[in-house]
């Protein structure tokens, strides 16, 4: 089943870097909820609402782990823009079957050139 899940997630992110909404759309529950350092678990509408973009502007995803204990997987990453940018964060998946019924994303630093950027307010 672990195969199964971080399947799923490797999924999830090539679809993303298509911009196919409907895959994303299609592999989340009905009462899915999203929660970050900006979005206090916000329901599905609001995610894509407030969160979908063109993915146009990243080069790769770099999955670099996925661990998955049951129904929670936790994935760390590395998304590398067109720019040279990139930055890694840390996701927390909720599964409900073979559905994803939450993420908790915990953003990292920015990079470029394997260098920290300065955070700027």
């Amino acid at each position: 089943m672990s195969a199964d899940k971080a399947r799923i997630i490797q999924d999830l992110f090539a679809a993303y870097l298509r911009n196919d909404r409907k895959a994303v759309e299609d592999a989340f529950t009905d009462d899915f909820t999203f929660t970050s350092p900006f979005d206090d678990g916000i329901d599905k509408p609001t995610y894509f609402a407030r969160c979908w973009r063109v993915a146009d502007w990243i080069a790769q995803h770099d999955l670099e782990r996925i661990a998955v204990d049951g129904d929670v997987a936790f994935v760390t990453y590395r998304c590398v823009a067109k720019d040279g940018k990139s930055f890694r964060n840390t996701e927390i998946f909720g599964f409900q079957g073979d559905l994803i019924r939450s993420i908790d994303v915990y953003f990292g630093a920015t990079h470029r050139n394997g260098l920290f950027l300065k955070w700027k307010s």
